[in-house]
């Protein structure tokens, strides 16, 4: 008999998979779904494994299969596998981001009465059974859940099993609905030849039928086929009006499958390839030989902001469909897919697929089926999208691979998209291609180490066009836009008191008069990072997160002048009175985007704003109308927060400030001097793309706003210097033992009473640290609890501690942590 190791859908955090024996006649294979008895429940699972030998004794058999085909392929089976284990993850959320939109249905139980009305004055059973029994056999097969509605007493679900237990009545399980499906709709089709229709509609228009000629009409002159629901509308005929058009043979109305596609309405151009430079040719060769010989390989592609990293993927994913291939390429925000979509989508048209969370669930759904079933040659999405069932698999794009992004932090299991593409890559023999003009410092040095092939681009393309937009020819230039650190102390010892130095200052101003667009970047959302009293210094806090309300005049819905917590969303209105003092100098502090947006407002009042940030991108398709309306020039200033920072490409931006480099750089994290820098390099980059009006180097410049101006990030990335950064910082890195020489794993435990949280964490510390000496485990260390940078979070307060190992799984492999308990293992920040 032969046996499969299942993934089961028990709502239960456990990492195993559970043995099954498979029923006579019936073949399963990795990546089938199927329903197995669990307990008492009877639940979902997915195959991942057929062993010749069960893990577990005497193993029940399987129910039924789900379907005729595999619901995820053997390669995802194996990759969700992958991920449960080196995340530590449970087994069933990671096989759960392969499934297809509503495949996981909850399991429900119904009760059935098995004697009749006349059958119960001969059985003696108490008060509360009684109740349920004749409810029973009033209301016939019922749910758990609508009987306790229903009765409204206590232990109600004590009497069902005691009725059970006695045969009154029986137990039988089932599954919810999906909670989406393919969508149909009613069409209306033109049946007849259009020399009988045109007769019919004649003749009926010179009768009193002008609507079923109206009809006829419309489908002759716009058909052959109409959505029901258009006819109706247009003609107010309903479906059983049209019975005698039906009936006579001139029409038929058609279930239809009804596409819901998030690019519906989208029209792009095709655009044919531009000739590549040696650069960008010498990287393609490299992916080309790879992909053309079937190789797996991994390759980094550093290239400086503006050298065409998108060409070459371009270039690439051309190759690998040329090779009947297809690919999945990756971007770190919704903000950017529009323009991916739209670069992508020129290329392949009508071959292109999208997968993020800003689609509906119908969409999703659609897109899934679409792509399972081959109809695309690209998938473009988040983070998310690396796990499309995209069939034939060749290559996998990870654009900025350095983005946090990237990195799934809640719920588990907490992935990283970019080593879950290069497993995906190796089950499925497909190349992945990372690219970045600041890669990851874990990422490039692996590079060094031969774990990836690196390429590099080291100029910046300046596609030439003539005044129609076209073409002229491609050139090349290492002249990235210049920076200009301004300190803003020597600003304040000047006098001056603007949140803009006078070095920024002016090149707004001459960007303005030119007719030119500009880029103020501060990754702070709102008016101002705090509120303060002047009398007392209190700052009021989040109750729930215990972190300083941030101070917004205009947020999001529209809300004026509230106090909102940037962690949970809890929003007040402002003191009008301090609470600890009573004092009415309540004033904020500290600057974001919007009050950036305010003061250009006020000292260029002829220019025009946009701001884009978290606050204003909640609506559907938001990203895409803002970015729309910049890039046609409906704006003179972009004023945003890391959005405004990532993979852009925006010609007619000349001048980029970034307000405050210092957001982000003074967190206790050991990510965030490289935080800081790669958000520098990048919004610099946005600046200086077009070629200057007399054929020279591209116009633009930088300038960067700090109050640490000798801090070796910010320097070097003045510097466009990646290669000075990354060795400053990986000799930082082994000095204190961080990755890339380590991998870390953070566990936080999280409770009401933060004396409980602490005496958690200490007791677990302590296990961990015996543990390791029990074992003799060399270089693992334990470094905690403390409190982390947020110590309250979500009205829990936490304790965290982190393992620093070569293998962190040697050590918390087989560990159980109870409730309250949060691992992340090579977790995107400490703090």
């Amino acid at each position: 008999m032969p046996f499969v190791e299942v993934a089961v859908n028990s709502g239960m955090p456990h990492r195993q998979a559970f043995s099954y024996a498979t029923p006579d006649g019936v073949h399963l294979r990795p990546g089938d779904g199927v329903f197995v008895p669990f307990g008492r429940r009877f639940l979902q699972g997915i195959v991942l494994e057929t062993p010749a030998v069960p893990s577990f004794h005497d193993p029940k058999l399987i129910d039924a299969r789900i379907g005729d085909r595999p619901v995820i392929s053997p390669e995802r089976a194996k990759l969700a596998r992958w991920i449960s284990d080196y995340y530590l993850a449970p087994l069933f959320p990671s096989v759960a981001l392969m499934l297809p939109p509503g495949f996981e249905r909850k399991p429900l139980t119904y009760y059935q009465s098995l004697v009749s009305a006349d059958d119960l004055p001969n059985h003696k059973v108490p008060p509360r059974q009684r109740t349920v029994l004749q409810h029973l056999i009033a209301a016939g097969r019922s749910e758990q859940k609508d009987i306790e509605r229903d009765i409204e007493a206590k232990n109600i679900a004590t009497a069902l099993s005691q009725l059970v237990e006695r045969g009154l009545i029986e137990r039988t399980y089932g599954h919810g609905r999906p909670s989406v499906r393919a969508k149909s709709a009613r069409y209306v089709l033109l049946a007849a030849p259009t020399s009988t229709a045109e007769a019919v509609a004649a003749e009926y228009e010179s009768g009193r039928n002008g609507r079923l000629a109206k009809t006829l009409r419309l489908l002759l002159d716009e058909g052959p086929m109409l959505p029901a629901s258009e006819l109706r509308l247009r003609t107010g005929v309903t479906l059983p009006l049209l019975r005698p058009l039906a009936d006579a043979g001139l029409v038929e109305v058609r279930e239809v499958h009804v596409e819901r596609d998030p690019l519906a309405g989208r029209f792009y151009e095709p655009r044919s390839a531009p000739p590549l430079t040696w650069e960008q040719d010498a990287a393609y060769i490299a992916i080309d030989a790879s992909l053309s010989h079937g190789i797996s390989e991994k390759f980094l592609l550093h290239g400086v902001t503006g050298s065409g990293k998108t060409e070459v993927y371009l270039a690439a994913l051309d190759r690998a469909v040329a090779l009947g291939k297809r690919g999945i390429v990756l971007v770190p925000e919704i903000s950017l897919t529009p323009q991916t979509v739209r670069r992508f989508a020129e290329r392949f048209p009508g071959r292109v697929a999208v997968l993020h969370s800003g689609l509906s669930q119908g969409e999703l759904f659609d897109q899934w089926h679409g792509i399972d079933a081959g109809r695309y040659d690209v998938v473009i999405g988040s983070r998310s999208a690396v796990f499309a069932p995209q069939p034939n698999l060749g290559l996998i794009v990870i654009d900025e691979e350095h983005e946090w992004t990237y990195k799934q932090n809640d719920p588990a299991p907490r992935y990283h998209a970019r080593e879950a593409a290069a497993k995906l890559a190796e089950l499925t023999g497909a190349v992945l291609l990372m690219g970045s003009a600041t890669p990851d410092v874990v990422s490039y040095q692996k590079a060094l180490w031969g774990e990836y092939r690196l390429l590099e681009l080291t100029h910046r393309v300046r596609p030439l066009r003539d005044s129609t937009g076209a073409l002229l020819r491609v050139d090349t230039s290492t002249d990235l836009p210049p920076v200009e650190v301004v300190d803003m102390r020597e600003e304040l010892k000047g006098g001056n008191r603007s949140i803009f130095s006078r070095p920024l200052q002016l090149g707004l101003y001459q960007a303005l008069e030119k007719g030119e667009q500009a880029i103020l970047f501060l990754n702070r959302r709102g008016s101002a990072g705090f509120v303060q009293c002047r009398d007392c210094g209190f700052v009021p806090q989040c109750p729930s997160c215990a972190i300083a309300f941030g101070f917004h005049r205009r947020g999001p819905a529209g809300i004026v002048e509230r106090m909102l917590c940037h962690q949970c969303n809890r929003s007040r209105r402002p003191f009008e009175r301090c609470t600890m003092c009573g004092g009415t100098r309540l004033r904020p502090m500290g600057l974001g985007v919007e009050a950036v947006e305010e003061a250009v407002n006020e000292l260029f009042p002829q220019a025009r704003t946009l701001r884009w940030d978290r606050d204003v991108t909640s609506g559907r398709n938001a990203h895409e109308q803002i970015l729309a309306a910049f890039m046609e020039g409906k704006a003179d200033v972009l004023i945003g927060t890391q959005m405004v920072a990532k993979g852009l490409d925006l010609p007619a931006v000349t001048i980029v400030g970034v307000v405050s480099a210092d957001v982000g750089l003074h967190i206790p994290d050991f990510r965030s001097a490289e935080r800081t820098f790669q958000l520098l390099t990048q919004v610099s980059g946005r600046a200086g793309r077009a070629a200057s009006e007399d054929g020279g180097p591209p116009s633009g410049k930088v300038v960067v706003q700090t109050y640490t101006p000798d801090n070796y990030a910010i320097l070097a990335a003045a510097e466009h210097d990646y290669a000075s950064f990354f060795a400053h910082e990986l000799e930082l890195r082994q000095a204190e033992a961080y990755p890339p020489f380590v991998r870390l794993a953070r566990l936080i435990y999280s409770h009401t009473n933060p004396e409980t949280a602490q005496q958690h964490a200490e007791r677990l510390a302590r296990s961990l640290r015996a543990d390791i000496a029990r074992r003799g485990l060399p270089g693992v260390e334990v470094i905690g609890p403390a409190p982390p940078h947020i110590p309250k979070w979500h009205g829990r307060f936490r304790f965290q501690l982190t393992v620093r190992s070569p293998e962190p799984t040697e050590l918390l492999g087989d560990l159980q942590l109870g409730e309250g308990w949060v691992m992340d293992i090579d977790p995107a920040s400490l703090a």
